[in-house]
């Protein structure tokens, strides 16, 4: 009993590994395409996503999944994240806040205004402050934000108005 519950739970976990490594974005060679140790090149790192109606785009460093068209309103965090968890993007659901190390990623201090990888494929990006779901830890009414103009990481009441930019994917601490 022990060896055939063994041989299964092998094979789950060989189907799911093969799974993840076939479902990853790789180049033409057979490799990854996430680079969490260089910087890619606005062309090299961001993949406009066809199967999304190419209204998703993945940031090849990070391996996370952004919308390639961000809202052009500002609405206070708790409804800003209501948006995102409601949102469908090329006909999928899914979508978050990103914490503030994933919105911060996306600044590049040799982008021009908004300060973003020479070469993105994004639209509607504001050179105005964005939400995270980063609650700032020494006071729950305040998260934290990124101005798109500066790349400068600050935090700000929950009630104040920001822009939206939804993330797919794994996410990563929300309190700092």
């Amino acid at each position: 009993m022990r060896l055939l519950l063994a041989g299964s739970l092998c094979a789950l976990i060989l189907a799911i590994t093969s799974h993840a490594a076939a479902a990853a974005p790789q180049t033409s060679s057979g490799t990854p395409t996430q680079n969490w140790d260089r910087k890619l090149a606005g062309s090299a790192r961001f993949t406009v996503f066809s199967e999304f109606n190419n209204e998703a785009v993945r940031d090849n460093n990070t391996g996370l999944v952004w919308e390639k068209s961000t809202a052009i309103t500002r609405e206070v965090q708790n409804v800003a994240a209501g948006i995102c968890i409601n949102k469908t993007i090329g006909g999928q659901k899914g979508w978050r806040l990103p914490a503030i190390p994933e919105l911060a990623s996306l600044y590049d201090p040799v982008g021009s205004a908004p300060a973003l990888t020479p070469g993105h494929p994004f639209v509607n990006v504001q050179t105005f402050l964005y939400w995270s779901a980063s609650t700032f830890a020494e006071d729950q009414a305040a998260a934290w934000h990124v101005g798109f103009d500066n790349g400068e990481v600050q935090t700000g009441p929950k009630a104040q108005a920001y822009y939206i930019w939804c993330v797919r994917g794994p996410m990563h601490e929300s309190v700092y």
